[in-house]
């Protein structure tokens, strides 16, 4: 924050134009009033007591002009315009323009404007005085002829007063122009209305005087009584303008002021910046406090008020004299730092912050250690407007939080919530909300992706429609056969009178994903071929867990505008232009898990995919991570539950009996909500329980034991497996694998993937086996890719496969051809040859 006004200072780049213009104006100046105060000096003894008077109040009140609160010194409100301007008309240019230098010279010492800038304020009022003298002498001749004010007078001064506005305003602009280059407009837009009101009421009271005047000298002084009376509104006014900017706890700028400040600075900076300044950088730094919710849940709040006040204090004292100190709300403060060359400037004020909150504040004898983070955002490379530097500084801020640090500059790659994620999210929800795009025009409940049939788990009345198809005075067509009067029927079925059974019925469809997507059945067209990325659904940790390495590169889009990814033979396809609304598709892939010993499938494992319309496949990671922080994620975790177990259904229905796991987020854990979800959907789609398994993370597990262990206990209840994945990375206690009713564990493919090759790894996952063993849990390895680690787990006694040695994910149907062709295969059946299969193909599959 500069101190002063800068206009008392040029820059370097500016000097010279500036001074250029200032000295035409002064020489303009000097030859319009030469004249006028040369033939002054006869008539000073001839100018009435009325003008001295009124020549005395100009220069006394200049001696103290108002200067608004909060304004800088440039909005100074000058009186002598009111007493100036008045002489002009009563008694012409010359003793206006001698009455006004003084009034100038008096205000300009007072305020401590540089000589130059002083000389330049005279030399502007004096070319305005001149324009509204020429304005005068175009109307009638004498103003107030005959002691009367006629209406051609009233014309004259009017013109007057807008020659000497336009004049005296288009020189300050043309100065302030020069000043900040291409920069001026805004400053001067943003001053038009307050010179407007301020210095067009004194112009518009000048009249006033001269009538006055005419009739006694005795009268002009008590214009200081309405002088004084604006004088105290005005700063009233301006006081109560700066009490909304100012926190009344600790009498910091505010959030408001903080935004006006970083505007200007950014105004400022930016002209540094086009000069090549080398401070031209900003730095916004955002403090949050730590634990300060404690304090005032242990003391109260009056104690925490007086935490606030101190730490304020802390950091006005960290802070240089150009820095601004903002207390935002709650114990959020932000600090606007000018004027810095790099970022470790910045990061260098950050510290100073941080070593002067590291000191314990004592209060009541009781010390409280009022730690903080702090999120850094630097101007112009972080952004170069308030909003935007303010969104920036957060997100460093919080960065710095989850890190455990304490200081955190911003990168563009911890931004979560950038526009890109906030657009996919939304897409997400659009998605969610809608249902599958493609049924292949068939029901829930009816027949599956396989062809066989299943029959619907809950009875449909006999008076109304079934929840998948419209009521009959839709003429029995589905939501796809509405044509393009359906909003005009839609608005009409709104307006009959419906019995209170079809408006519940409506209702639990809205309210329920599985109500509402068999409404939504089949309204589009098949779905195309979808390419397999084969990332688990790990919705507690937010990555990707499963076995991506050989045809990454094949599953991931390439992120060009319209292209939907690469299909099975390798080619892409691309999205039409009428799809840029789509949210796309979600979908469920299913991964075989294969018996070692045995050699027989026992199980799959959902994987969730979408297909976005632009984007092609979705990085499974990124899609759990948008979602996870969201409400979204419970809309995600429905639906998954949903489409697995519909799943289950469908393939008893076709003979066969698999087990299905899927993953649930520690979100879905920590509500409860979960156990009831499945029961309920294994209740509607008549699934046994026991055909069901729920996977959770060592991380969701430490992130509430207590809540955790609940909601997995009900689910071991009502008979749903539950599994342990990720095994080992999760730091969790030994203790679990004995309290928790756990039915299986499944070790980490980072573990895995190495074994073979490194004999540490092969020792972990041993002694994991060796330990879920013990206990009595069944072991699935995940990220098994080669003959070799088939046989290793094998020899080490693992029970169950997952990976790409013997089927990467797929989809329901493909599944289904899949298990077709299979022959399971034993390790001891499998001849010497090695290495990975073959693409497509498993060695275990003929």
């Amino acid at each position: 924050m500069e101190t002063g006004d800068p206009r008392n200072s040029v820059p370097p780049g500016r000097s010279g134009p500036f001074f250029g213009f200032v000295g035409a104006i002064g020489v303009v100046a000097l030859a319009v009033s030469a004249g006028p105060l040369v033939a002054l000096a006869d008539r000073w003894s001839e100018l009435p007591a009325a003008f001295w008077t009124m020549a005395a109040l100009a220069v006394a009140c200049d001696a103290r002009p108002f200067v608004p609160p909060g304004r800088r010194q440039t909005s100074a409100v000058f009186p002598s315009t009111c007493f100036t301007f008045a002489i002009l008309l009563g008694w012409g240019f010359g003793p206006a323009v001698a009455v006004q230098a003084v009034a100038v010279a008096v205000s300009g010492w007072r305020l401590g404007y540089a000589p130059w800038r002083t000389g330049f304020n005279a030399a502007q009022y004096a070319c305005a005085l001149a324009a509204a003298y020429a304005a005068t002498r175009l109307g009638p001749g004498e103003l107030f002829d005959g002691g009367r004010l006629h209406w051609t007078d009233v014309a004259a001064v009017g013109g007057a007063t807008i020659a000497w506005f336009v004049v005296n305003y288009g020189l300050v602009s043309s100065a302030v122009r020069l000043r900040f280059g291409d920069r001026w407009w805004p400053s001067v837009r943003s001053g038009l209305a307050y010179e407007l009101l301020a210095t067009g009421s004194l112009l518009l009271l000048a009249p006033v005087l001269v009538a006055a005047a005419r009739a006694s000298a005795a009268l002009i002084p008590l214009v200081l009584v309405p002088l004084f009376a604006v004088y105290r509104m005005a700063r009233l006014s301006a006081e109560r303008e700066q009490l909304a900017d100012v926190d009344p706890l600790t009498g910091l700028p505010n959030r408001k002021a903080l935004l006006t400040e970083v505007a200007e600075q950014v105004h400022l900076h930016g002209d540094r910046a086009a000069r090549g300044a080398p401070d031209a950088h900003l730095a916004l730094l955002l403090l949050d406090l730590d634990r300060f919710k404690h304090v005032n849940d242990a003391l109260g709040h009056a104690v925490g008020d007086r935490l606030l006040v101190e730490v304020s204090a802390r950091l006005m004292g960290a802070v240089d004299g150009g820095d601004m100190v903002a207390r935002l709300g709650g114990d959020e403060f932000a600090i606007v730092v000018p004027r810095l060359t790099d970022i470790d400037q910045a990061r260098e004020r950050a510290d100073r912050v941080v070593a002067a909150l590291a000191e314990p504040v004592p209060l009541d004898g009781l010390p409280l250690d009022v730690g903080g983070a702090i999120g850094i955002a630097l101007y112009p490379e972080h952004g170069e407007d308030f909003a935007t530097l303010m969104r920036h500084a957060d997100v460093a801020m919080y960065d710095a939080k989850h890190r455990n640090d304490t200081v955190a500059v911003y990168a563009p790659e911890s931004d979560h919530n950038s526009a890109e994620r906030l657009s996919l999210l939304a897409d997400l929800r659009r998605v969610l909300e809608s249902g599958p795009s493609a049924r292949g025009g068939e029901t829930v409940g009816v027949r599956g992706g396989d062809g066989a049939a299943l029959q619907p788990a809950l009875p449909v009345r006999a008076d109304r429609p079934a929840r998948n198809q419209r009521p009959a005075r839709d003429g029995g067509r589905g939501r796809s056969g509405d044509g393009p009067n359906r909003w005009l029927r839609r608005r009409r079925d709104r307006a009959e009178e419906r019995h209170d059974d079809d408006l519940i019925e409506r209702i639990l469809t809205g309210a329920d994903p599985i109500r509402r997507r068999a409404a939504n059945a089949g309204a589009g067209p098949a779905a195309g071929p979808l390419v397999v990325d084969d990332a688990d659904f790990t919705p507690a940790t937010g990555t990707a867990g499963g076995e991506v390495t050989r045809d990454a590169e094949a599953a991931v889009s390439t992120g060009a505008p319209g292209v939907i990814g690469p299909t099975a033979d390798g080619s892409t396809t691309t999205a039409p232009d009428d799809q840029a609304g789509d949210p796309g598709e979600i979908t469920m892939y299913y991964q075989p898990q294969i018996a070692i010993a045995t050699g027989e499938v026992v199980g799959v494992e959902a994987l969730l995919r979408w297909r976005h319309p632009r984007r092609g496949m979705v990085d499974p990671g990124e899609l759990i991570q948008v979602a996870e922080q969201s409400a979204v994620m419970r809309l995600l975790t429905r639906r998954v539950v949903d489409d697995v177990v519909e799943q289950l259904a469908k393939w008893s229905a076709a003979g066969l009996t698999l087990r299905a796991a899927l993953n649930v987020s520690v979100r879905d854990l920590h509500t409860g909500e979960i156990a009831d979800q499945i029961a309920d959907r294994l209740t509607r789609y008549g699934v046994p329980p026991e055909r069901l398994q729920v996977e959770i993370t060592e991380g969701a597990l430490m992130a509430d034991p207590r809540r955790v262990l609940a909601s997995i206990t009900q689910l071991h209840r009502i008979g749903v497996g539950i599994a342990l994945d990720d095994f080992g990375t999760g730091y969790s206690s030994l203790q679990h694998l004995r309290r928790l009713p756990l039915s299986e564990v499944k070790v980490d493919r980072s573990f895995v993937l190495g074994m073979a090759d490194d004999p540490d790894d092969a020792a972990i996952v041993r002694s994991m086996i060796e330990l879920a063993g013990a206990l009595g849990l069944r072991v699935v390895a995940e990220g098994v890719e080669d003959e070799r680690t088939w046989r290793l787990l094998h020899a080490a006694g693992c029970d169950v496969a997952q990976g790409w040695f013997h089927a990467r994910p797929m989809p329901a149907e493909d599944l289904v051809a899949w298990l077709s062709r299979y022959r399971p295969v034993r390790p001891a059946e499998v001849g010497s040859r090695s290495g990975p299969a073959p693409e497509g193909e498993s060695k275990a599959s003929s």
